[in-house]
């Protein structure tokens, strides 16, 4: 099958799952004025990052080949990044978290391909790519930073969601998309602005993926770098905001010691931050992520772990001892004195792997109507299953052939005849199959002789829970691509003619054959059709200024009018200064 994408050597290592996600960047689609909104946003990132941001920050945009001038082709800057180890894909704006983390996880950045409107030149809520290309991909030129983009992708993609994570998500991005499409009506966008609020407000305890959004979001998207009297910004939301780079220095804006408490502080994506957090070095942010890692189910295990999996009612995976590993949707667990697991339960379809590769004769079909095993020792035997030797595995009944009852310290008892084990390559057992088969669990059967061959996973502990399948070959179709797509704007007659004059002043430019009578004309098309245009105004005055043409006094009187207009007015004083640069 052919993909709709580019290989290198970074991509061909996504894991076939990801690739849904990809979408062709819609390049023909963007118009004139898209590129003249790009140029603008970058001129004044240049020239205003350049004091504020992490010294990466400039560096890095020459290392990754960001033009100014245009917006970038994802193939040209994916052979620029592949020098620096990583790559760049096109997406369909927010894609689902654990997606997200699982592309930074193999050292690919998601670009969400959709170029902002002028209403939004100073910030977007939805993810576009001035975000994704000129605020993540500059900063992962530093090896340091770049490595704790990995990592976070890797911890971050076996967070466990709660099944209100997903709704949260969809609300999120039907909102960000409203809110950047120019045809969406007020009605609309209050009623999604409601949905976000309401979720907002009873998400109950954050789950692991919700907190570790937490610390995304105050890190990678809009965090700060050095001292608190004295910080610098590296977070793709500031560097990509023409208005938060500028806003976030100010000292209404709260400047707080970053640390694990910011996985517990949630954010607006809709609205300017109240407060942003300050790492002292991108170090710092690696021992803040590992700190938040040891809370994790992946590194604790437990009866809490295979809860969270519960809670999330989607796919997921422990792991036991023995190295065994369960994957699919867990819905029961029994639990025993201390805290312990006694048994557990998965509904549907079901693998098991061990050192996340599948075992033969272990996957999703025959395992189709879900698994379940007790945890734990027998009954009066110290010594667990799993370190017995094939000689203690006779002593205690446990062998091929026999018929045998086994009692588990929690009450689970087993009773069948042994056909067969499935051991590791250093031999520890790790699956023990009986027929004719009955499991209780006091007066509860959890597995009865007609339902066919019971395979029961041996561990006397579970060590790790974490989301998605130990084997990702395991399961077809893994990940679900949102229904509500990105809007493709439709543009009047009157936009594509005022589009078509962007494009002649960029033809001017950069063929560098601007005349006074040529500027004159496009100015009175301007003034007749589009008097609400400031941005093609400072373009042409740009040009007539280099020039010294007697055109350029008449449309600065006009920016001085329109500069009235409050939501204009730092706009174009910007872009004067930049005429001037």
């Amino acid at each position: 099958m052919s993909l709709h994408f580019e290989l290198n050597e970074v991509t061909k290592k996504l894991p076939k799952h990801l690739h849904k996600f990809v979408v062709q960047q819609p390049y023909e689609e963007y118009t004139a004025q898209n590129q003249a909104v790009w140029r603008y946003v970058m001129r004044m990132n240049v020239d205003y990052l350049s004091k504020v941001a992490h010294k990466s920050y400039m560096t890095g945009l020459e290392k990754t080949g960001i033009s100014v001038e245009n917006i970038p082709y994802m193939e040209g800057m994916n052979r620029i990044l592949k020098e620096i180890g990583w790559a760049a894909v096109s997406v369909d704006g927010f894609i689902p978290p654990n997606a997200f983390m699982e592309f930074q996880a193999y050292n690919v950045l998601v670009i969400a391909s959709d170029m902002r409107t002028i209403n939004h030149i100073e910030y977007t809520p939805a993810p576009d790519i001035i975000h994704e290309a000129a605020g993540h991909a500059p900063i992962i030129s530093n090896p340091e930073y770049a490595e704790y983009l990995r990592r976070f992708g890797e911890i971050g993609s076996k967070a466990i969601s709660s099944a209100k994570d997903y709704e949260m998500y969809e609300a999120i991005r039907l909102l960000s998309i409203l809110k950047e499409n120019p045809n969406s009506t007020e009605s609309e966008i209050d009623n999604a602005e409601q949905k976000v609020a309401y979720l907002q407000n009873n998400m109950g305890e954050l789950s692991e993926m919700a907190q570790i959004r937490n610390l995304h979001w105050w890190t990678v998207e809009y965090g700060l770098i050095g001292t608190l009297d004295n910080p610098k910004i590296y977070g793709a939301g500031l560097l990509s905001s023409i208005g938060e780079s500028a806003w976030c220095m100010q000292d209404e804006v709260k400047k707080v010691a970053y640390s694990i408490d910011a996985a517990t502080i949630n954010f607006d994506i809709t609205k300017p931050q109240p407060q942003l957090f300050v790492t002292p070095d991108f170090a710092y942010l690696s021992l803040v992520l590992d700190e938040f890692a040891n809370t994790m189910a992946i590194r604790t295990g437990g009866l809490k772990s295979i809860q969270k999996l519960i809670n999330s009612d989607n796919l997921g995976t422990i792991e036991l001892t023995t190295g065994i590993q369960i994957s699919g949707v867990f819905t029961k667990v029994i639990q025993f004195k201390n805290n312990k697991v006694a048994y557990f339960q998965t509904t549907g379809a079901t693998a098991l792997s061990n050192r996340d590769k599948e075992l033969i004769g272990h996957g999703i079909t025959s395992h189709a109507s879900g698994f379940g095993s007790p945890v734990g020792k027998l009954k009066g035997i110290n010594l667990p299953i799993e370190d017995m030797s094939p000689r203690d595995l006779k002593v205690y009944g446990i062998y091929e052939g026999e018929f045998m009852t086994l009692e588990f310290e929690s009450g689970v008892i087993v009773k069948g005849k042994a056909i067969t084990g499935t051991r590791d390559l250093r031999g520890k057992i790790l699956i023990i199959s009986f027929d004719d088969c009955t499991v209780t669990y006091k007066e509860e059967v959890l597995f009865q002789p007609e339902w066919g061959i019971y395979d029961m996973a041996v561990g006397k502990e579970v060590v790790s829970a974490y989301a998605g399948p130990a084997d990702v070959d395991s399961f077809l179709g893994l990940g679900k691509v949102s229904e509500t797509k990105t809007h493709k704007i439709k543009y009047t007659e009157s936009e594509q003619e005022l589009y078509a004059l962007y494009d002649e002043v960029r033809v001017l430019r950069e063929e560098e054959s601007s005349s006074n009578k040529k500027i004159t004309e496009i100015f009175n098309q301007l003034n007749s059709k589009f008097q609400g245009d400031w941005l093609l105004l400072l373009e042409l005055y740009e040009l007539a200024l280099q020039s010294n043409f007697s055109i350029k006094k008449t449309i600065l009187e006009r920016l001085e009018v329109l500069k009235c207009n409050k939501s204009y007015t730092k706009l174009i004083e910007n872009g004067l200064i930049l005429c001037q640069v």
